[in-house]
């Protein structure tokens, strides 16, 4: 892998890890998802437009990952009010590889590697570890632990439907496609609810920059995929799982204790596993 893709790559788990660090530190995290998409949106038309380059075949595929992100959105911001990102960040980033590995062996009839098999059993290790509380197991890790589950599979779905959707179109603009419509409903969706009041409260430099973080990250994976192959790129990728649950002790102040760095850590040598197997 060369040294220019694993700098992007790396540079795509730091910031993925961190606008979700920052969603989760939000006043109001849901209204803190909806207005950063928006804001991620905005930033990105521009390219999309530049860029352009969408096949009809591509509108299907957008419009089911539309769906799904709008799902992904609301199940991100409702884990996060209240959640904890060390738990919900490592199950959902982690899980969903593997849940992709697992539908294409099972529906695909995908091969599955020594190695991958290898992943999956690190990333269930790291799932227990990672949603364990130590001697006060409550009711919140078992809460963030199934909100990470329900993020992954939502992942894991958008990501089959977007891996043959970008075969019609080109990457910036077909993430418009789906993010635009994603977005603008998620944010309706709050507004009809009531939740007026706290979208505008959000409509500030935060907002913008968690938008450009989210555009950053995607931007990043993208350069690297030029410069080398998909699996190497994933696997790096997948170290904001534990760049994340660092973010968390150091910004947010959660108890991310051994059992939790250590089960962060397997969540991702099971995924870099996965990736490489």
């Amino acid at each position: 892998m060369p040294a220019s893709a694993l700098a992007l790559a790396l540079g795509a788990a730091v910031l993925h890890a961190s606008w979700n660090v920052l969603l989760a530190g939000a006043r109001d995290s849901q209204a803190a998802t909806a207005v950063a998409t928006l804001a991620g949106v905005a930033l990105l038309l521009p390219v999309a437009l530049v860029t352009g380059g969408v096949g009809g075949g591509a509108l299907p595929f957008a419009a089911a990952s539309a769906a799904l992100h709008v799902a992904y959105l609301a199940l991100l911001a409702r884990a996060y009010h209240g959640g904890e990102v060390s738990v919900v960040y490592p199950v959902s980033r982690g899980g969903a590889p593997v849940l992709v590995l697992a539908v294409g062996a099972a529906v695909l009839g995908e091969g599955a590697a020594a190695a991958q098999v290898a992943g999956v059993l690190a990333v269930s290790a790291g799932v227990f570890l990672v949603q364990s509380r130590g001697p006060e197991p409550g009711r919140y890790a078992r809460r963030d632990l199934l909100f990470g589950l329900a993020i992954a599979a939502v992942i894991a779905g958008y990501t089959l439907v977007d891996a043959e959707g970008v075969e019609h179109a080109r990457a910036p603009a077909y993430l418009a496609l789906l993010l635009t419509p994603a977005a603008l409903t998620y944010a309706a969706a709050l507004w009809v609810a009531g939740h007026g009041p706290q979208l505008r409260a959000e409509l500030r430099p935060r907002a913008l920059v968690t938008g450009a973080l989210v555009v950053g990250a995607y931007g990043a994976v993208l350069g690297a995929l030029r410069l080398a192959d998909a699996a190497p790129v994933a696997a790096v990728r997948e170290s904001s799982v534990v760049m994340a649950a660092l973010m968390a002790a150091v910004f947010l102040r959660e108890p991310v204790g051994p059992r939790r760095l250590g089960g962060a850590a397997l969540v991702a040598g099971g995924v870099a596993a996965v990736a490489l197997g």
